[in-house]
């Protein structure tokens, strides 16, 4: 990918006002409503990394299938590169939107066919969006159907494709490698063929779910490094979903913290992991040696974010610093000292308090 110029704009990504509501309950339950994400904005800048941090059912899951245009939002706009891809493709996303946006799994093993090599894992997504083609016929390949582009195509120049795939993301020599199933792999090596293969298509933003999560301990540094190496020199977007802060303050350059749906915390990782403002963010740091995490913050239970007409804040009843106020209306998004705070701890402009 060449470097772009000064001139050039950085901006990716801007997701604006996003809604997601859940409809539960069955024929004899009644029907309840479930706030999966509520007027969620952030952006996200070309060679920037942002990091969705939050507990089980928090709505970080349902975001990232919602960039993924694997369904649809009940209100907002996703924009890419400035352009509304909602209004563009309203009812599913073109071959071009997926080939930007791509995705890696939680498991690479459960990602990863295991029937197939690597080579397979690799090659389809050249052939698929016409990336393994011969560069001389490159024109238009785009415009071409999948047949059109087996057709193209040669074995030799989408097998040094998938090579070059492989010594990018450090497993070399790659010719070990391409001949593999999943099954010889280790955890580390299949997440990085995983991450090889969102790559083959030269995507601009790669969503990461929880990559490290089923990693061990060792293994999982080499990984966030190599997600840190394509963030700089391929200024590539990464949206990384995790409920690890550690993970988010090394690779991210921001921290959103959801609760409920709700961006209660936005800022620049350092500023968010050292000194938290937000209750519940506090809550999460506290939480990190206990392997509970249902009970970060007070330890009470994750109560079930149901779409009530609630006006109070949706943290008070496990919040410590709760006031009168916090009870009876749910605080708007404040700016103070840099970062976005959902908290009637913060008046606008205010100094952060220390409590």
């Amino acid at each position: 990918m060449p470097p772009e110029t000064s001139a050039a704009p950085t901006r990716l990504l801007d997701v604006r006002g996003i809604r997601k509501v859940y409809a539960s309950g069955g024929f004899l339950a009644p029907t309840r409503r479930v706030v999966a994400a509520e007027g969620v904005s952030f952006g996200l800048d070309r060679g920037e990394a942002v990091a969705l941090v939050g507990e089980s059912g928090s709505g970080k899951s349902t975001l990232a299938r919602i960039l993924l245009r694997l369904e649809p939002p009940d209100a907002g706009q996703i924009l890419l590169d400035g352009e509304d891809v909602l209004a563009r493709e309203p009812r599913r996303a073109s071959l071009g939107y997926r080939g930007r946006v791509q995705m890696v799994f939680q498991d690479p093993f459960g990602s990863l066919n295991p029937v197939h090599t690597v080579a397979h894992h690799l090659v389809r997504p050249l052939l698929r969006h016409g990336k393994g083609l011969n560069p001389a016929k490159d024109v238009g390949a785009h415009l071409a159907g999948p047949l059109v582009l087996h057709q193209r195509a040669t074995p030799q120049s989408v097998r040094a494709r998938a090579l070059d795939l492989l010594r990018t993301v450090g497993l070399e020599p790659a010719e070990d490698f391409i001949d593999r199933h999943p099954y010889e792999l280790s955890g580390g090596q299949r997440q990085r063929v995983a991450i090889a293969r969102a790559l083959a298509v030269d995507p601009d933003l790669l969503v990461a779910d929880e990559p490290t999560s089923m990693l061990d301990v060792s293994i999982r540094m080499g990984v966030l490094n190599l997600l840190l190496q394509l963030k700089k020199e391929r200024r590539l977007g990464i949206l990384l979903i995790t409920h690890d802060l550690a993970s988010a303050r090394y690779l991210a350059d921001r921290i959103l913290v959801l609760y409920r749906g709700r961006v209660v915390e936005d800022g620049p990782s350092a500023a968010v992991v050292e000194s938290p403002a937000h209750p519940y963010t506090r809550a999460l740091l506290a939480s990190i040696a206990d392997s509970s995490p249902r009970h970060a913050g007070g330890g009470k239970p994750v109560e079930s974010h149901a779409d009530s007409t609630e006006v109070a804040c949706p943290f008070a009843a496990r919040c410590p610093n709760v006031h009168d106020v916090c009870l009876k209306i749910d605080p708007q998004p404040r700016e103070f000292d840099g970062r976005t705070v959902r908290c009637h701890l913060y008046p606008e402009g205010a100094p952060s308090p220390r409590s």
